[in-house]
């Protein structure tokens, strides 16, 4: 098995081009631009300010697609996505919860 570089580790590293980004999901640069203004992700930035696209900002963009698709505006999709976040973090809390009383499921 070959071994895996830093990008490979770190899912929230960005590596991506907003144009790489762009062609991947089938959508326009502007798209994605929109999306980080109104606060949907927020991708790394270059010491001379170009945006760099993680895998975790690859999985968010998608996820905005699919609520897109399933007629949700931009207000309710990032209702959506902290509402998601949210519930992830309490999960991961009563994992570890559970597994520090020995009662995990």
């Amino acid at each position: 098995m070959a071994a895996r570089t830093e990008e490979q580790q770190d899912p929230g590293k960005g590596i991506y081009a907003i144009s790489v980004v762009a062609a991947l999901l089938g959508t326009g640069q502007q798209n994605i631009r929109l999306y980080e203004r109104r606060g949907l992700l927020k991708p790394d930035r270059t010491s001379g300010g170009t945006r760099q696209y993680s895998e975790s900002d690859l999985m968010i963009l998608r996820r905005i697609g699919e609520l897109l698709d399933e007629g949700l505006n931009l207000a309710g999709i990032a209702k959506v996505l902290e509402l998601e976040a949210e519930n992830e973090k309490l999960y991961r809390e009563l994992k570890r919860l559970r597994a520090r009383r020995g009662t995990q499921d």
